[in-house]
């Protein structure tokens, strides 16, 4: 027979959403990050590039 769970407290919700945030705002900050790099050259890794952009350069 199915038994209803306990009630999870707020502190124990809260806890668990401001993890989630703190995770989100790390991944948005290293993301900005990145492409702040990218465009100013100073990535220290090797992306595709398209052809086109290797012509226009030349």
């Amino acid at each position: 027979m199915a038994v209803p769970k306990k009630k999870t407290s707020k502190s124990k919700r809260d806890q668990r959403r401001a993890h989630w945030r703190r995770q989100a705002a790390l991944q948005a900050q290293k993301a900005l990050s990145l492409g702040k790099s990218v465009l100013t050259g100073r990535s220290s890794f090797v992306y595709p590039q398209d052809e086109d952009e290797e012509e226009e350069n030349e």
